[in-house]
């Protein structure tokens, strides 16, 4: 008999809060061990290191009165990790002896193995999730993969025509593959006509990316499994433009208040001039100057990129938390404050930046707790019960389902 797609027994629903019971002091020791030993063996220990951190906050993640388990081998771990290394080191190899053509094979094999690379390390790390001593798995099929993968294929295709249409415009473009090693060559000068048509590229190719984690995100809910029972979905592809869209406008404002405090800063920069240097060392005022604006500025992208990266952040967390769930016996509802969050980032960064970077352990503890801290789970019945049907309806499933093949990576 099949206890898959049976329902649970009608019960009572229940909420249970997510709580994370680890704190930055603890984590900070996890951290602080795993970056001495990656930085001693040259990046090597970055496979255990990974472990470690995933056992940290699993163990400290406490779903419905239960920690979550991390039970990875570590032995696959570090063959995936290996892996990747050679394909970086290959690939970069490639682009710095002038071999552009072995490099865009590269890409190319890149791109054609990103889904497999994608799927794989999604069955890795819900295959390695235990609660109770039931196991998560991740079921998609490949077929299913690489269809929610066409806008990978999509983005490769958008900009060859790109650039095969810019050549068609202008004669004195390049084929792109330098005749001697080393040798890049230089594009033309562009016009308006191609400035308009990589703009179009860069807006297609927002489309794609958005898609893209779209249809990551469904497919991996929708195709995760706690004991026989499957993930539900309830979010749609614009729910998603929307919030990239009010990312992009709360992005524009936090660049043009930064603006807005950059010309204050050199106008009063440029009063104070010649009272600091006099005369004869204006020039060596104005060359200090202009370092300092460079420098601001850049400094003041990446503080006008932080609220609005925070802002995406807590409004995908939102619109997924509060629209999906386990089958017919599960929900989850999240509290999360946006303005909270992003407040939470700032500070997390500025201290970050203040303490030469030995805050991070604590930002990240912090902005982990918030946002698990704010999940609500609506369950049917007791947790005892639905143990029990999980673990009925998990031998009914099979062990050998969650083991299906995968690039063992962990993301």
């Amino acid at each position: 008999m099949n206890h898959a797609n049976q329902p649970l027994t009608p019960a009572r629903i229940k909420a249970h809060r997510i709580e994370f019971t680890g704190s930055g002091g603890e984590y900070f020791r996890v951290w602080i061990v795993n970056v001495l030993l990656s930085v001693v063996t040259l990046g090597l220990y970055t496979p255990w290191a990974r472990r470690r951190t995933a056992q940290y906050f699993y163990s400290h993640t406490q779903v419905a009165g239960s920690p979550l388990e991390f039970v990875a081998e570590q032995k696959r771990m570090v063959r995936g990790f290996l892996v990747f290394v050679v394909l970086s080191i290959a690939y970069k190899l490639a682009v710095e002896t002038g071999q552009q053509l072995a490099a865009g094979l590269l890409l190319f094999g890149f791109a054609a193995l990103a889904p497999f690379l994608w799927a794989g390390a999604m069955r890795f790390r819900l295959g390695a999730t235990r609660w109770r001593g039931i196991r998560l798995a991740f079921t998609a099929t490949w077929k299913e993969v690489y269809v929610a993968s066409w806008p990978v294929f999509a983005i490769a295709a958008i900009w060859t025509a790109v650039f095969f249409t810019a050549a068609a415009l202008s004669p004195d473009m390049p084929a792109g593959i330098a005749e001697t090693p080393g040798n890049v060559p230089k594009l033309p000068a562009p016009d308006g006509t191609t400035l308009a048509l990589f703009g179009l590229g860069a807006v297609l190719t927002l489309l794609c990316v958005i898609r893209l984690e779209y249809n990551y995100r469904r497919l991996f809910i929708a195709r995760a499994r706690i004991g026989g029972q499957t993930g539900h979905w309830k979010p749609r592809y614009r729910d998603f433009v929307k919030v990239w869209l009010a990312t992009a406008g709360f992005f524009l404002l936090c660049l043009l208040l930064c603006g807005l405090v950059m010309a204050v800063l050199t106008g009063g920069s440029m009063a104070l001039l010649p009272s600091l240097f006099g005369r004869t060392g204006g020039v060596y005022g104005m060359l200090l100057l202009m370092v300092l604006v460079f420098l601001s500025t850049l400094l003041l992208m990446v503080l006008a990129s932080l609220p609005a990266r925070a802002y995406r952040e807590a409004r995908m967390f939102q619109l997924v938390w509060n629209n999906v769930g386990i089958s017919n016996i599960a929900r989850s509802k999240t509290s999360l404050r946006t303005g909270g969050f992003i407040w939470l980032r700032v500070k997390n960064m500025l201290l970050t930046l203040i303490t030469l970077g030995f805050y991070r352990p604590f930002a990240v503890a912090s902005e982990y707790a918030a946002k698990v801290g704010s999940v609500t789970l609506y369950l049917k019945g007791g947790t005892d019960q639905l143990v029990g049907e999980l673990v009925k309806q998990q031998g009914a499933f099979g062990d050998a389902a969650a083991d299906a093949l995968g690039l063992d990576l962990i993301g």
